[in-house]
């Protein structure tokens, strides 16, 4: 879907055939395997990806998403839209995604904690706060972050808080961070519907989800909005 966008906008801009592939195509897409030990003293092995589309403007940024259906494909996607997304905001940064196969509601903490601190070991040669920055996505919260984290700061012996955002504001996260996206979703709902000149009180609202993003969007719509959810 992300490369058939890519093209039509492409067209559209009339952009260079000799740079259309350089803008399409990552900069570097990384397959991990991740053998884990886990409660019932089997092991258990996991697939992690993480796709650097383009680092032109700046160090990628991205979030890490724990699913049962992530693909490298998707991943790869996922970075090129996360490319789009900064540079149309202007941001000094490229696009990045990762993520692992895997159902975090299935694991328990201290499985989700090995899985966790596994995929960042061998994702240390390829990310850091000058190269790749993680956060948080789906199936990811400020917890994993701070194993993130801290996994990255043992290997480099001291601490490095900036190679993940998302991350609890006693190690150094930002306040509001996790109710960010979904008032950003409201945002511009808000924005469209001036342009529309729709009347908010006439309007409904169907919500898929009530995660981090689904259950901020959902309260600040029926309490800022007073669109009906």
């Amino acid at each position: 879907m992300a490369c058939e966008q890519f093209r039509v906008i492409a067209d559209y801009l009339e952009i260079d055939e000799n740079h259309r592939e350089r803008l399409m195509l990552p900069k570097r897409a990384i397959a991990v395997t991740l053998p884990v030990h886990m409660d019932d003293g089997n092991t258990k092995t996991f697939q992690g990806y993480r796709v650097q589309h383009h680092l032109t403007l700046g160090p990628t940024k991205g979030g890490t998403r724990f699913a049962p259906d992530l693909s490298m494909g998707e991943t790869a996607a996922l970075a090129m839209w996360m490319s789009w997304k900064c540079a149309l905001n202007g941001l000094p940064y490229g696009g990045a995604k990762g993520g692992i196969a895997c159902d975090p509601t299935k694991l328990s903490r201290s499985e989700l904690e090995a899985v966790s601190r596994r995929y960042m070991q061998e994702m240390i040669p390829f990310v850091g706060p000058h190269t790749d920055i993680m956060g948080p996505d789906m199936g990811t919260n400020e917890q994993v972050m701070a194993w993130f984290m801290d996994t990255y700061s043992v290997y480099q012996g001291y601490a490095v808080s900036e190679i993940v955002t998302g991350k609890p504001v006693s190690i150094g996260g930002t306040e509001g961070r996790r109710e960010s996206t979904g008032r950003g979703v409201v945002y511009l709902i808000e924005r469209a519907m001036d342009l529309l000149k729709m009347d908010p009180t006439e309007c409904t609202a169907i919500i898929q989800g009530f995660g981090n993003v689904g259950s901020v969007a959902a309260l600040s719509l029926a309490l800022k909005t007073g669109i009906k959810v």
